[in-house]
């Protein structure tokens, strides 16, 4: 069942084509990754693909059926669409605990908003998961975070909000092997409680399949998806390149 479709995209940041016609189609549980070159429009795919306001999008994006093209973010977040940023972004003043509350609370209604104790609960549960210290909850969120924690601060967001599609924007960027190697295992224990969640992975590199297991491998450049094949054109493109 297709969860996802994106139908004849173009996107124009600022005046200029970057996504020039892509379309793709995500089932349910499925994991679809799309490699290519710095500059061929990856992250501009993503950022477009959860509402950013400054850009010009035509085409349809299709959520479980519903074209979602005209919603703001926060709307489409509310459907389950998740997207996790390349640069997490830090905010001092606000606490993990208090923003990942409020998170939670944006998707509910006023009447059913999340208790403390159960959102605590909940909380420190998924922190256990992801391996991480409970102390995280009262520090200023990503204030001097390391890159690996930054990251998984956003898998930590994605455990509690649950999405039925993420989108993950070059999660491994700026990760050492073995951050990278705890993000994807929260990933994976993720997608082993919700095997119905699909993910929209963006990366350069094969690296980080050696740990998440991808249904479907895509390659993007100059705007578009130019191929697209089994987890084994990943390692083709390691050994190859992109011009090849």
């Amino acid at each position: 069942m297709k969860v996802f479709e994106i139908k004849d995209l173009e996107i124009e940041v600022a005046g200029k084509d970057v996504i020039k016609g892509i379309s793709l189609d995500i089932r349910k549980g499925e994991t679809v990754v799309i490699m290519g070159p710095n500059g061929s429009g990856k992250s501009t795919l993503a950022h477009g693909l959860m509402g950013h306001p400054k850009f010009n999008v035509k085409g349809s994006i299709l959520l479980e059926g519903s074209d979602i093209l005209g919603l703001p973010a926060d709307e489409r977040s509310k459907l389950g669409l998740f997207l996790s940023f390349q640069y997490p972004v830090e905010i001092p003043g606000v606490t993990v605990s208090n923003f990942l509350r409020s998170a939670i609370n944006s998707r509910r209604e006023k009447n059913n908003q999340i208790r403390l104790i159960e959102f605590m609960k909940l909380m420190h549960e998924k922190m256990d998961m992801l391996h991480m210290p409970r102390d995280f909850s009262s520090r200023y969120l990503n204030e001097g975070f390391s890159g690996g924690e930054k990251k998984k601060m956003e898998i930590l967001q994605m455990a509690l909000l649950n999405p039925k599609v993420a989108i993950l924007d070059e999660t491994d960027s700026g990760l050492d092997i073995d951050a990278l190697k705890n993000v994807c295992d929260g990933i994976n224990e993720l997608k082993a409680i919700n095997k119905e969640m699909s993910l929209l992975v963006i990366t350069h590199y094969q690296r980080m399949l050696n740990y998440l297991k991808a249904d479907r491998v895509c390659i993007m450049q100059d705007g578009k998806i130019t191929k697209c094949g089994g987890p084994e054109l990943a390692k083709e493109l390691e050994e190859k390149g992109y011009e090849k």
